[in-house]
């Protein structure tokens, strides 16, 4: 029997679609430990996500943090979750639903967008045979992460893959790689800071938060740590900020070897001693509110910085579903498609021409 998917939804008359495939990371279905551990196993799992041997990362995972992480991060979930579910995935299907709605001006019915999360639902393999569905054989695949790493878009573009090797058809496929220096992104995160500073008091310096990497990853050629370094600067020059006045930090650490420094929580803790007694604290890497931001960064860190003698610390939220978000992204779509935008709708008529060709050839439809 073959391995390829046929391709049952196929007609001669129809129109070739383009398809737009946004992905996130991903979250528990539930913040209860059996969901996070349903979780957590395929996260930690991913080759891309931890370079170890695998058997001796398998007993690892399963013998020992499989054991005990999942309950602990079930309550840091249970502070987050929301009537709706987990933050992320909400936020990320009204960000999906208004990029969507953006291109469906003067498109409609000729791109499709679609959510997929690398790991739990809705999947990527899901989000990409929705799209087969709708006819699409021009895809373009758009990670909502804005620095690269093998650890995120990589893996991203492995999951896709995986998908796409069982298709008989395979769409012509276009993958963003990165858009840390893009200027509607700096612009946008800049403006998302000026507008808090706008409802209150600026503190004494501002930290721009990413998500850590093991050091060893950075020594291998991953470019996350330099687009990281390069994002804070370019907001930063936005901003006018003065060399002092903000800093790049790394957080969520996991493990006991050396990961990206400086590490944000210890960070935090040095300030006050420093006589920087209030900061502002912005996470540009995440494009939606999530654990490692409502959880790690808006209460743990806090915590942490006001034990230690801070007086103030204000959280400034994620760009999330903001308009300026949601035109940066459908930009950035636009932008890679316009070759595949630029003919015309095909009139009915030659469609209904090409079918009557293909059936006199012996084609079903």
């Amino acid at each position: 029997m073959s391995r390829f998917v046929d391709e049952v939804e196929f007609s001669h008359q129809s129109e070739c679609s383009i398809g737009v495939l946004l992905v996130n990371l991903g979250t528990p279905e539930a913040p209860t430990p059996r969901s996070v551990r349903r979780y957590l196993r395929q996260f930690l799992s991913d080759p891309r996500v931890v370079e170890f041997p695998r058997l001796p990362w398998w007993l690892i995972l399963n013998l020992v943090i499989l054991n005990v992480r999942p309950r602990r991060s079930a309550k840091a979930y249970e502070k987050i979750w929301t009537d709706d579910g987990s933050p992320l995935l909400v936020i990320s299907k009204r960000q999906a639903g208004a990029v969507g709605r953006a291109l469906a001006e003067g498109w409609e019915g000729r791109m499709h967008v679609e959510l997929g999360m690398a790991y739990g639902e809705p999947s990527i393999g899901g989000a990409l045979e929705r799209l087969r569905a709708g006819g699409v054989r021009r895809l373009l695949v758009l990670p909502l992460y804005p620095q690269y790493s093998g650890t995120t878009t990589g893996s991203v573009f492995d999951a896709v893959t995986r998908t796409l090797q069982q298709w008989r058809w395979v769409p012509e496929l276009r993958f963003v790689n990165a858009y840390h220096d893009h200027p509607p992104y700096v612009r946008a995160v800049a403006d998302k800071i000026r507008v808090q500073w706008g409802h209150g008091e600026r503190g004494d310096r501002l930290l721009f938060s990413f998500h850590g990497v093991p050091q060893r990853y950075l020594l291998a050629g991953d470019p996350y740590h330099c687009q990281c370094q390069k994002s804070a600067r370019l907001i930063a020059e936005d901003l006018d900020l003065a060399d002092n006045e903000w800093s790049v930090v790394f957080q969520s650490r996991f493990g006991r070897e050396p990961w990206l420094k400086p590490y944000c929580d210890q960070t935090l803790e040095a300030l006050p001693d420093q006589r920087v007694k209030s900061v502002d604290i912005v996470c540009p890497g995440f494009s939606a509110d999530c654990l490692e931001t409502l959880e790690e960064i808006a209460q743990q860190n806090r915590d942490l910085f006001l034990c230690a003698g801070g007086e103030r610390y204000q959280y400034i939220p994620c760009l999330n579903d903001d308009p300026a978000h949601i035109d940066l992204l459908s930009g950035l779509v636009l932008a890679q498609t316009r070759e595949w935008r630029e003919g015309e709708p095909v009139p009915e008529r030659q469609r209904r021409l090409t079918l009557a060709r293909a059936q006199a050839m012996g084609a079903a439809r």
